[in-house]
This record gives C-alpha cells, sequence and structure tokens, in this order.
C-alpha cells in the first residue's frame, strides 16, 4: 500500500520552550497552525529538531498529544519513536499513546554502529512488533552508520508495514541507486533541505523538512511545482530561500530555525542544553535575510 499522505512536505517540528526551560505548548500550538496553513502535508513530532533526546517520557507524550489534538486530524501525524537500544524501542512501543499517529519514523540505531545485519535485525524487531507504518531514518552524520541501499531495499521487501525512508546521507550517487532499486510502493522522501531539489529531480517523492517550521510556503511550494515537474519554478523560490535555509543550519539546528521563529513571533529561541542559541553574527545575517537585505 502507498500512504499518499505521507508524501509532499512533512515538517519536522521544534519543541519551543520557556525561559524556566518548561515546554511552551501555546507556542508550539502556533506553530503547527502556521505550519498547516502554510501547506505542509505532515507533521513530525519528536524528531531531531525536537530536541527529543533532551525530553523526559512524559514530555514526549505531551508533546505528541499536543500536536495531535492541535492537528485535529486535518493532516496525519508522524511520531518520532527511535533508538540504539533494540529493547528499549521495542519497550516505548508499548509505553507510548499512539493513538492519533499515523506512522513511526525510526532512525538507525546511533553510536554503537552496528553493521547492516545489526541495522536490519534492529528493524525487523521493531517491525514485528508494531501495526503502525514505519518511516526509516538514515542520517550517517548523525548516526555515524550508513544505512546502505540494499538494507533498505531488504527491509522494504520483507515487511509490509515498512513503507517509507527519510534519506539523509547527502550522497545523491546512493539516492540514485536506492531510488532505482526500490519497490515501485517504497516512498523515498529527501531529509535535507537543501537537496531536496535535486533530489526530487531523481525520484524522491518529498521532504521531512526542518525549513518548514519556518519557511513553510516557499518550502511546500517548492516541493508541490517539483511533484508535478515544474523545475523551472521550483528553481527560482530554491535560489531566492538558499542562503535562508544555509543559516538555519549555520550554529546548528534547530538554533537557527529557533532564531528565524523568534523574529516571525511564533516562539522564543530558548534551547536546552548542550544545545546553544545562534551567535549574534548569526542572528544578524538571519535577521537580514528576513528583511531581504
Amino acid at each position: 500500500m502507498a500512504y499518499q499522505q505521507l508524501k509532499g512536505t512533512g515538517v519536522a517540528l521544534v519543541t519551543p520552550f520557556q525561559k524556566n526551560g518548561e515546554i511552551d505548548h501555546n507556542a508550539l500550538e502556533a506553530i503547527i497552525t502556521h505550519t498547516i496553513k502554510g501547506g505542509v502535508d505532515f507533521l513530525v513530532a519528536l524528531g531531531t529538531t525536537a530536541e527529543t533526546p533532551t525530553l523526559t517520557f512524559p514530555e514526549k507524550q505531551a508533546v505528541l498529544d499536543t500536536v495531535i489534538r492541535q492537528s485535529n486530524g486535518e493532516i496525519p501525524v508522524v511520531c518520532g519513536l527511535g533508538g540504539n537500544n533494540t529493547q528499549e524501542v521495542l519497550g516505548m512501543l508499548k509505553e507510548f499513546n499512539l493513538k492519533g499517529v499515523e506512522a513511526l519514523l525510526c532512525v538507525v540505531p546511533y553510536y554503537n554502529k552496528p553493521t547492516q545485519e545489526g541495522i536490519y535485525q534492529h528493524f525487523k524487531a521493531i517491525a514485528e512488533n508494531t501495526s503502525k507504518p514505519i518511516i526509516l531514518y538514515n542520517v550517517p552524520g548523525r548516526t555515524g552508520c550508513n544505512m546502505l541501499p540494499e538494507t533498505i531495499v531488504r527491509l522494504a521487501n520483507d515487511f509490509s508495514n515498512i513503507i517509507a525512508v527519510k534519506e539523509a546521507s547527502g550522497n545523491i550517487v546512493q539516492c540514485i541507486e536506492l531510488i532505482e532499486k526500490k519497490p515501485d510502493n517504497f516512498i523515498v522522501l529527501s531529509g535535507d533541505d537543501n537537496l531536496a531539489l535535486a533530489q526530487m529531480a531523481i525520484g524522491m517523492e518529498g521532504i521531512i523538512s526542518v525549513a518548514a517550521n519556518c519557511f513553510t510556503k516557499e518550502m511546500t511550494d517548492i516541493i508541490n511545482l517539483a511533484i508535478v515537474g515544474k523545475f523551472d519554478k521550483a528553481r527560482k523560490i530554491f535560489y531566492k530561500m538558499i542562503q535562508g535555509m544555509d543559516l538555519l543550519f549555520a550554529d546548528g539546528n534547530p538554533a537557527g530555525v529557533k532564531c528565524v521563529l523568534k523574529h516571525l513571533g511564533l516562539c522564543e529561541q530558548n534551547l536546552r542544553l548542550p544545545l546553544v542559541p545562534v551567535s549574534a553574527a548569526t542572528e544578524k545575517k538571519i535577521s537580514q535575510f528576513l528583511k531581504g537585505e
């Protein structure tokens, strides 16, 4: 089954914090409303951009509940649920209240550096312990471990509930090999804002985007135009936005996103250690970009 609603533009939502470090659920609601109005196709809660490693289990459930409630069934919700301890992930599948969640986003195990067989067995265990659709997440720059195309294709062929991958290796040749060999109904989504247009051209079907938190209309327009083959129009928007996209990551994610969201009046740029706000120099560049200077 092809999950058409999980194509297009997904947004990897930030988790806003108050000055005292508590989660700012009002700001999260405002950001969700902003992204839905901006045209995103689905929401992703508790991903990397959400600073999920710094959240307690009750906080994670509270964030997920807010996202589901605020989305109000308008668009699907994907929940990040992964880790480098397979048994712990299986435990989380039982602990989380996943009512209202369309699919799970499960990252390649980090730090442990498993072999390709170890990666396969990790996702096999998850797939066999949930009926939820699973989106694999390959991001070797963060995990230190690259899931190769043959492993992704093997998982896609062996488990009907493994329906997609967020591919963020940044290796365009690897992406081409994956798209060439994948099953027809398996969805490949970009995990890199600045590569998404090129990746759409080789056959990806959407993105899970950081930039869509703040540059929502622009990102959804780029992806929607690419889907229908209007790459000339998509390029015009993309080249206007590329500097802004790069600035989002200049001092790390989600520091740049929260800086832009502050300038848009949607949340404060409070982060949890070990992450810190962008430098004054980066904020000045972001402000200038937003003003069109």
